[in-house]
């Protein structure tokens, strides 16, 4: 396994990310409050948001991992419907109005998913390792 690039945390192997398949959850601090975020892949594109609906902040999932409509196309909350474009998280329906969700920065290195924490969303416990 390669050495973890500077400044990233390991989230999961690449191919526990299928394509438009369950999520991967992981915990964070958005300014020091406990929140759950999630990484998936759609349209072959490595994607992670917060897990926190832009219309009311509670979490969207309606089963564990599970974020995407039955038809696979877009982000739903399963509370209030809100519809969001999986590409860039910005809201195409329901009741987020031009709300989108919050990305983070995720990559793939050596068939390695990893997150890079920013200065408002870091690591929910300290870090001792980089890979599993």
């Amino acid at each position: 396994m390669a050495d973890a690039p500077a400044g990233a945390i390991w989230l999961c192997r690449s191919e526990q990310l299928i394509e438009l398949g369950q999520a991967i959850l992981f915990e964070v601090r958005q300014f020091g409050v406990p929140v759950r975020a999630f990484a998936l892949r759609h349209d072959g594109h490595l994607l992670a948001y917060l897990n926190r609906c832009a219309h009311v902040p509670v979490e969207m999932d309606w089963l564990p991992g599970e974020f995407l409509d039955s038809e696979r196309d877009y982000i739903i909350c399963s509370i209030h419907g809100a519809t969001y474009r999986p590409r860039d998280g910005a809201c195409v329906g329901g009741p987020c109005g031009r709300g989108r969700l919050t990305a983070l920065v995720v990559a793939e290195v050596a068939d390695q998913v990893y997150w890079y924490p920013s200065t408002e969303i870091r690591p929910a416990l300290p870090v001792t390792e980089s890979l599993p």
